[in-house]
Formats: structure tokens, sequence, C-alpha cells
């Protein structure tokens, strides 16, 4: 299982919390500090799509109208807090952010 997060985030570090407390041992790959491959960020988008990208934050709204533009892989390596957070890669399958819906799955 891994996990790509931001250390500074709230919901990262809860969903961190919660998987360990279930006996999980997720690699964490903080998305600033570690980086994230273009091959994952193409994977992300290609599951989630314009979902991955958070266009409620602070990085967002500092953007350009020709920045906001550009192709989200560029964008997201460039700016690797503009990704929707966490991301859980487990047996196969993405999840995008720490809800219900990901923790039932995650935690049963």
């Amino acid at each position: 299982m891994r996990i790509y997060a931001l250390k500074t985030c709230d919901t990262c570090r809860k969903a961190i919390k919660a998987l360990q407390a279930a006996g999980h041992q997720p690699q964490n790959i903080d998305v600033r500090a570690d980086g994230v491959t273009r091959a994952d960020l193409g994977r992300f988008l290609a599951a989630f799509g314009d979902a991955a990208v958070n266009r409620a934050s602070a990085t967002w709204r500092g953007l350009s109208e020709v920045e906001r533009a550009r192709d989200a892989v560029d964008l997201l390596s460039e700016h690797p807090t503009l990704m929707k957070r966490p991301i859980i890669e487990a047996d196969g399958a993405l999840y995008l952010g720490w809800k219900a819906d990901v923790q039932k799955a995650l935690l049963g």
C-alpha cells in the first residue's frame, strides 16, 4: 500500500494514522519532498480525471489563466501541492481522498 500525501495536510495525517491503526503499513510518499513521477501522475489523471487537481487550493488561486490551461501532468509536476490528496494505492486500486467510501473500502 502506498499513500501519496503531504506531511502538512491534516486529512493525510488522519488517513495515515487510521491505516496504521488498522494494521496497514503504508509507504508514505510526500508529494512535495519526494515528488511524484510523471507516469504516476498520468495514472492518477486517467483514474480520477479533473478530480485529481485541487482547484480549491491556494496554489491554484495563485496561478494565471495561462498556467491553469496547461497540461495537467505538467502542471502537477511543477506544482505537486495542486494534487488532490491523499491518493492511496492498495491492491492495484486507486482511491482519492479520505471520505467515508474510501475509509470503508480500506478499513472495512
